[in-house]
């Protein structure tokens, strides 16, 4: 079984190089957004040096670096499962001798490995040729931040795998699936960090997993908090991961019982 989500793991990643315009076009993107950001927040600290408990070199790394982590963590895993339901694909994808679930995880991960490396690192290196930022100075300060991303990736998947169960018992769920991109990249902290919220909106946050997507990793990779703060941070994304395992076991059975009960 292990070898079969492999395949798909590598299948995905040989599909999304095959398109060749949407590679070159990811680099400029990510690119731009990055620029962009940079530039932004270099008007609004103006000449002070520290807001929102990030100095102006942080803040220039957090950039790079949140948008560096969407590109590893984004999937549309959501959108797939509705298309499946819509079509009647996923009552085959049922019988077959795996989990689907499992499947479209294997293969968002495909698709992360590739924006990591053909989006996010040339990305990454073109706007490092004209804005200074600095990376993790040791070894653990990387463990840390890879660990940090890979859980971000799997609770960003779970929470897709939460809205797209829902077309099950929607059907069309289209609205709030563009809605939830729109708070998952507010919220997690990619267009504003935390830090700059106000005070009960944090403490809000605080009880949500949205920052646990970008936020913590991007934090970490700043080296803005301690190896201890980061180490608390990677549990909190632990105990989102199997906060949000619940609802998706449950929602899953649900599904496949209402499926059967449409097919009847």
């Amino acid at each position: 079984m292990r070898k079969l989500y492999m395949e798909l793991i590598r299948m995905r990643f040989l599909t999304m190089l095959a398109y060749r315009v949407n590679y070159y076009s990811g680099i400029i993107i990510y690119a731009i957004n990055i620029g962009a950001y940079y530039f932004l927040w270099g008007a609004i600290y103006g000449g002070q040096q520290q807001l929102g408990g990030l100095t102006v070199e942080q803040m220039t790394s957090y950039v790079a670096i949140a948008w560096m982590s969407r590109a590893f963590y984004f999937n549309n895993i959501d959108t797939e499962i509705a298309q499946d339901v819509r079509e009647g694909k996923v009552a085959i994808e049922m019988i077959r001798p795996y989990n689907y679930l499992s499947v479209k995880t294997a293969q968002a991960f495909g698709e992360g490995i590739f924006r990591f490396l053909f989006f996010a690192g040339p990305g990454i290196f073109l706007i490092s040729l004209i804005i200074p930022f600095s990376f993790p100075a040791t070894a653990t300060g990387w463990g840390l931040y890879l660990l940090s991303l890979m859980c971000a990736f799997l609770i960003n998947t779970q929470i897709n795998l939460v809205t797209g169960l829902l077309t099950f018992f929607l059907f069309r769920n289209d609205g709030m699936m563009r809605a939830k991109r729109v708070v998952v990249d507010l919220m997690s902290g990619l267009v504003l960090p935390i830090s700059f919220f106000p005070g009960w909106a944090q403490t809000v946050m605080g009880y949500l997993p949205f920052q646990a997507v970008n936020y913590y990793p991007s934090l970490i990779f700043t080296g803005a908090i301690s190896t201890e703060r980061s180490w608390e941070l990677i549990g909190f994304q632990f105990i989102w991961m199997f906060v949000i395992l619940v609802p998706i076991l449950v929602m899953w059975r649900l599904a496949r019982n209402k499926l059967v009960v449409q097919g009847g």
